[in-house]
């Protein structure tokens, strides 16, 4: 277990810490985070949005004088990653809305992350200037050329310090490899290849080169009438570069190894959990669609999302998952209307903690759900502005089906389905939390006694 991540007991109590963003009255369509990634360190958090921009913000050195505060995260860099644009072929607008950030691991004084919309990925790199060099010869101080005739002198320039400045550059833009939307990036444990996955084929990169991609999965059918499932995400191992997963919409997973065939068209393990037909209706194929997969930080173990679950997986056992958590299973009487305003097809994320004993997924409401996979104890909290000071304790939250309803409790009638957490990610080694709600990112953190 790693030090400083405790289990989600009853001693762990959620402060709230931070919201950024404007209140929700005043945000556009452009302003909701569609993404969230913490880098390998936690030091750094991006997220993406639907205006195509990404913004990072860096963790604060926590101060001597006030020991029980943490470093707070404040704003390090924003760049427009991604604009709209225009496939002429099929006369489609391409949305710049930011799908997926992944991380580099750092190597030197710059970070690398990659972000990807529905068509393009772009690498980018990261990095900060404080010093500027001064005493050109062949340019004045503004930078116009001089003429060569009134140069008589040679100068040796020199560094002279300047305010911090954070640069962010595209180093690859990685185009054309995809004709459906891309879901997932991910980066490879060998950091020199990553694979992109779209509805119907997964494509593997090199990081070095952009005209071309090599193509691991497809799954598409010689005539279109047949197909019956579509990619929906997929990883790599964290430890393994030859083994990844992808999930399907029949909610199916397969784990494939690339040393047994460059198209990874026949999976090495299959992990289907047969369907009960006592719960047998019109949404079951909707609802069991996988949204997300995520492998756990050892490698040991898969977890799921689907509309109403999470699910843990033993790479050992393909046959059922070892663990299932009901995220909203009052919802299971709504599925009708849920349909009807197409919330049913919402692609919530989830995500482990640092010590993989504690998972974390979304809802609606803007509440999210974790699971203590050790002890089997679950609570609901809010991400809401109303209870947002500063370590104020997060209450948690109970959802009343029918009869009578108790004074803390909401009605499953009364849930707002426009407010959604559908993006969260945890510090990769503390107890630190990101949670995007609409337009506003929330940062949580244990309280620390």
């Amino acid at each position: 277990m790693i030090p400083g991540v405790q289990t989600l007991t009853q001693d762990t109590l959620w402060c709230f810490s931070q919201v950024k963003g404007t209140i929700e009255i005043g945000a556009t369509e452009a302003d909701i985070i569609s993404t969230v990634e913490f880098n390998h360190t936690g030091e750094l958090l991006a997220t993406g949005d639907k205006g195509g921009r990404v913004v990072i913000f860096q963790r604060e050195q926590e101060s001597k004088n006030q020991v029980h505060r943490r470093g707070e995260y404040n704003v390090y860099s924003t760049f427009q990653s991604h604009e709209p644009e225009f496939d002429y072929l099929k006369s489609l607008e391409i949305e710049e809305k930011i799908n997926k950030i992944r991380w580099l691991p750092q190597q030197n004084a710059a970070y690398f992350l990659l972000s990807t919309n529905d068509k393009t990925v772009k690498l980018w790199k990261v990095s900060e200037r404080d010093k500027r060099p001064e005493g050109y010869n062949l340019k004045d101080e503004e930078g116009r050329l001089r003429d060569p005739a009134t140069i008589t002198t040679l100068r040796v320039p020199v560094l002279r310090p300047m305010d911090l400045m954070v640069e962010a550059t595209p180093r690859r833009v990685f185009a054309n490899a995809h004709t459906y939307h891309i879901n997932s990036i991910s980066v490879n444990s060998d950091y020199e290849t990553y694979m992109s996955a779209d509805d119907l084929r997964i494509n593997l990169w090199n990081f070095e080169i952009t005209n071309q991609s090599f193509n691991i999965v497809d799954i598409k059918p010689a005539n279109m009438e047949e197909l019956t499932e579509v990619i929906t995400a997929a990883e790599f191992h964290p430890h393994h570069c030859n083994t990844f997963v992808y999930s399907s919409s029949k909610g199916t997973i397969r784990l494939c190894d690339m040393r047994a065939s460059a198209l990874c068209d026949r999976h090495t393990k299959f992990f289907e959990e047969p369907e009960d037909p006592s719960n047998r209706s019109f949404f079951s194929e909707i609802i069991s669609s996988i949204s997300d997969v995520k492998f756990s930080h050892s490698g040991r173990y898969i977890m799921t999302r689907d509309y109403l679950t999470v699910k843990v997986w033993d790479l050992n056992m393909e046959n059922r998952p070892i663990e299932t958590y009901q995220v909203h299973d009052y919802l299971r009487s709504k599925l009708c209307s849920l349909y009807e305003n197409d919330c049913i097809f919402d692609k919530f994320e989830c995500v482990w903690n640092g010590s993989d004993s504690v998972i974390m997924t979304g809802s609606y409401n803007n509440f999210f759900r974790m699971f203590d996979r050790n002890t089997k104890r679950d609570v609901t909290l809010e991400a809401s502005r109303e209870n947002s000071k500063p370590r104020a304790i997060l209450k948690p939250r109970k959802v009343c089906v029918g009869g009578k309803r108790r004074k803390d409790e909401i009605s499953v009638d009364s849930l707002d389905f426009s407010k959604k957490i559908l993006h969260t990610a945890w510090h990769p080694s503390e107890n630190i939390i990101a949670v995007a709600a609409t337009n506003n990112l929330y940062i949580f953190q244990d309280k620390v006694n």
